[in-house]
């Protein structure tokens, strides 16, 4: 039984001397707050008032006004302060200390025992429990003060009075603290005369300081156009006198010696203060230019109608704001049939113009964006003119611009006649009886018009409703309303709502057949092109998924395969880029004759997912063979650059030198003369016929044939990116950014050879060509992913495929990119043995000649590390 004796108690007490002495630091502040801060809260408002100078923005009288306030609101605080405040005792703080274990050891350390004091088994029973008192109480943690005043402060005046003290640390100045004291009476200042004090405000638009002017010796001052000018005139009244020329007052002489003089500066002149201690200043005025705004080109009108105008605005101080007014050029209207009547007066357009929503407004460029295609002036000439404004409510235009009012437009004849008539029953409401005339012909045979039944009878209703209203006359709430139900159905004549995909894709190509035959502006007919292909890829799926389901239902698949037309995706896509390359090069007659060569394809076409006697073949596998071939091509690109590297240093080459040489096609004629000649083995036509029947047309001739090409097949990487498979999976990611590093470096590479640079062409392919194995690698994966939730033996067909890949060197290279030159070298038996050989040796014979440059011979030598 363990006993505990005094020295026990003194040591238990002494293991609480700091948590206790923490404790009451913590009551001592807990006294301090609920004390103090009424008077805190009146200290810290009152120099957040003096620190932003609201004492100089008040008459004096107000000032002294709110001083005796305040003097007198924190002498009750102090005595609040000194009434509430008790400084916390040490038995506070033990109790406290106490309150906060469980079983209150403390208090149970400091008692005595009431009973048993001669029984020697209660005392050890005592002593027992004083212990596990002792070791209860040694764990004691301070306890943390409560800071919080709220249920004294209900309505937290004591924030209100920091946030105000914070302004004014970021905004305001301790220095302007002082300048209350020259607002007090006082005897000395009496004595010695009468004093003044003066501020100089600029506009806050011009971000310039406020000027204090008894701190400036310079007789000249320069002031914005606008600067508010304050005097304080102290001591006897009409001691001191103002005497000023750029205010544009006139002279009042009863007024000159007030206390208080405030005026703006508007024009040069000269402020004088006329009396002891008087101080004058000749003013020039900065002045303020007004904004100026300009047009940087035409409105840019989309498919849709959607305008974007390039605007400029600049100021000296910044723009404030800006609009733009489009007025109808009446003039300009060609008056005829729904136009000839007078329009109805409607109100300018105005739209406001977009400025940086951060950052300097005092020179900057935006598009304003807009469209006005529901606007009874759409397509219309109309007067455009910007204006914009600056903080001083100056302003500046632009002359009025003479333009079409772009609107959306409506390739569908149908949908082109409801427009037409809702922009006659806009322009003036006498329009309703021809309008509805014109519109009652218009669907005199509505199964030559409309598609659909459900647009006939919206029709029939919409004419019914306007012949009704004309009838009794038509408000404008009437005719908005008919007109939101002729746009609507007109959007859906033009649009279409058909769910099927043919259907879809056929009015896609009429669209653009119809936009191409109206002369439409470059950026309609791309978004145009752009839903086509939308359309063919739809219909492609929607026919991808027709025949698998006849190849699994077994009936006449075979019969349909034989009669129809099949055509690829790449086919497809080839066409299309055709057709949009034509557009763009403005040979529109042939491009429509494309077009229409597509839809008939189109119209008994079956497609298939891999080349005819291949079987059908996964987009993945798509992918990889496409990507396979851009390596393969890509790898001869660089063969040739290195060639014409070689030409460069060794221009007496001649033709055979070494048999081993691909040629300048990458692999396609071997022996092919160093200068562009033609070798014995068999060449490339198409590169003959860029250098010319019988010769070479010189380096600078082949290293631009070179950037052509380098230039196709970035090309055709991005149409391939388009077709990647793997969305969303980690690996078709990882795909896709390999790709881009690759893309990234045939940009290079073309640029290198446009400026010559061989060499550094050389090595953005060879980062090229790895890109691209990474991707194809990356690829792999992301197949072999999809193939685990196949049944087994799925793969092996493409697996037979992928073996019989061999690259130039003789290496085995799968179409998921892995081995190729990171591979070993194939130097067995065979011609691809015999090949890696003859081109290792060659390699290492060229890198030992010390005659060659040195570019040449580091790239060997690298060729020999990698291989």
């Amino acid at each position: 039984m363990s006993s505990f004796t005094p020295n026990d108690l003194r040591d238990a007490m002494a293991k609480l001397r700091w948590p206790l002495r923490l404790t009451r630091a913590g009551m001592l502040a807990e006294t301090l707050v609920r004390a103090v801060w009424p008077l805190m809260t009146v200290v810290l408002l009152v120099l957040a008032a003096l620190m932003l100078g609201l004492q100089d923005a008040v008459a004096v009288e107000v000032v002294w006004a709110a001083a005796v306030l305040a003097a007198l609101a924190a002498l009750w605080e102090l005595v609040f302060a000194l009434r509430r405040f008790r400084f916390p005792s040490r038995s506070a703080a033990l109790e406290r200390l106490d309150a906060s274990l469980p079983g209150r050891p403390i208090q149970a350390l400091l008692d005595d025992a009431a009973i048993g004091g001669d029984d020697t088994a209660s005392l050890a029973v005592w002593r027992a429990h004083k212990a596990r008192m002792a070791a209860k109480a040694a764990a004691a943690d301070p306890v943390a003060a409560d800071l919080r005043v709220a249920d004294r402060d209900p309505y937290a005046l004591r924030y209100v009075a920091v946030l105000a003290f914070a302004v004014a640390l970021l905004f305001g100045s301790i220095l302007r603290v002082g300048s209350v004291a020259g607002m007090a009476p006082s005897s000395a200042g009496l004595a010695n005369g009468p004093v003044w004090e003066g501020w100089a405000e600029p506009p806050r638009y011009t971000g310039r300081p406020t000027l204090y002017l008894n701190d400036l010796t310079e007789a000249e001052l320069e002031l914005p156009k606008g600067t508010l000018i304050t005097l304080r005139f102290y001591g006897d009244v009409g001691a001191l006198a103002l005497a000023e020329t750029v205010s544009g007052r006139s002279a009042e002489v009863s007024t000159a010696t007030a206390p208080a003089q405030d005026f703006a500066v508007v024009q040069e002149g000269r402020i004088g203060i006329e009396g002891p201690g008087g101080r004058a200043w000749n003013v020039t005025v900065r002045p303020d230019d007004p904004p100026q705004v300009d047009l940087l080109g035409p409105a840019k009108v989309s498919a849709l109608g959607e305008m974007r105008l390039p605007f400029a605005a600049r100021d000296d101080y910044g723009v404030e704001a800006g609009e733009a007014r489009i007025i109808l050029d009446l003039a300009a209207v060609e008056r005829r049939y729904g136009l000839q009547a007078d329009p109805a007066d409607r109100a300018q357009i105005v739209v406001a113009l977009p400025t940086p929503i951060a950052g300097n407004r005092a020179a900057f460029e935006e598009n304003l964006i807009e469209d006005f295609s529901k606007h009874p002036w759409a397509n219309l000439p109309v007067k455009l003119t910007l204006s914009v404004l600056d903080a001083a409510e100056q302003q500046g235009e632009t002359a009025p611009q003479d333009m079409i009012l772009p609107g959306r437009r409506f390739f569908n004849p149908s949908a082109a006649a409801l427009i037409e008539m809702r922009r006659d029953l806009l322009w003036a409401t006498t329009n309703a009886p021809r309008a509805a005339q014109v519109l009652r012909a218009v669907s005199y045979r509505p199964e030559d018009v409309f598609s659909s039944a459900t647009s006939a009878l919206r029709l029939k209703r919409i004419i019914e409703k306007l012949e009704l209203r004309t009838r009794y006359g038509l408000d404008e709430d009437i005719t908005d309303e008919l007109a939101e139900d002729l746009w609507g159905l007109a959007l859906e004549l033009e649009e279409g709502v058909l769910a099927d995909a043919l259907e879809r894709l056929r009015r896609a190509q009429e669209r653009l057949q119809e936009a191409m035959k109206n002369g439409a502006s470059d950026e309609e007919i791309a978004e145009l092109m752009d839903e086509l292909r939308r359309a063919t890829e739809e219909y492609m799926q929607q026919l991808q998924r027709q025949q698998a389901q006849e190849r699994a239902q077994g009936e006449d698949g075979d019969q349909q395969q034989g009669d129809s037309m099949q055509m690829t995706q790449d086919d497809l896509q080839r066409m299309m880029d055709r057709i949009q390359e034509l557009m763009e090069q403005g040979r529109m007659a042939e491009a429509a004759e494309a077009l229409q060569q597509l839809q008939e394809m189109m119209e008994n076409m079956r497609v298939t997912e891999g080349q005819p006697g291949q079987g059908g073949k996964s987009p993945g596998e798509q992918a990889m063979e496409g990507l396979a071939e851009t390596l393969n091509e890509q790898q001869g690109l660089s063969d040739q650059a290195f060639r014409d590297l070689q030409e460069q240093f060794n221009p007496n080459a001649q033709v055979g030198e070494s048999d081993g040489n691909e040629g300048r096609n990458g692999g396609q004629g071997r022996g092919e003369s160093h200068e562009g000649q033609n070798g014995q083995g068999e060449g490339s036509g198409e590169q003959r016929g860029e250098r010319g029947e019988g010769g070479s047309e010189g380096p600078r001739s082949s290293e631009e044939g070179l950037a052509e090409r380098q230039r196709a097949l970035r090309d055709e990487l991005n149409r391939q990116q388009g077709r990647l498979p793997g969305q969303g999976t980690p690996e078709g990611n990882a795909a896709r950014e390999a790709l881009d590093r690759a893309g990234r470096a045939m940009d290079e590479a073309e640029q290198a050879l446009r400026n010559r640079d061989l060499a550094d062409a050389i090595d953005n392919q060879a980062q090229a060509m790895e890109a691209l194995r990474e991707g194809m690698r990356s690829l792999g994966e992301a197949m072999a992913q999809e193939q685990q939730n196949q049944q087994p033996g799925q793969g092996q067909a493409e697996a037979d495929r992928r073996a019989d890949n061999r690259d130039p060197l003789g290496r085995d290279q799968s179409n998921s990119g892995e081995s190729s030159s990171d591979g070993p070298l194939n130097l067995g038996q065979g011609d691809g043995g015999a090949r890696a050989r003859e081109l290792l040796d060659e390699i290492r014979r060229r890198s030992g000649e010390t005659a060659r440059p040195d570019v040449e011979r580091d790239y060997l030598n690298r060729l020999l590390e990698r291989f």
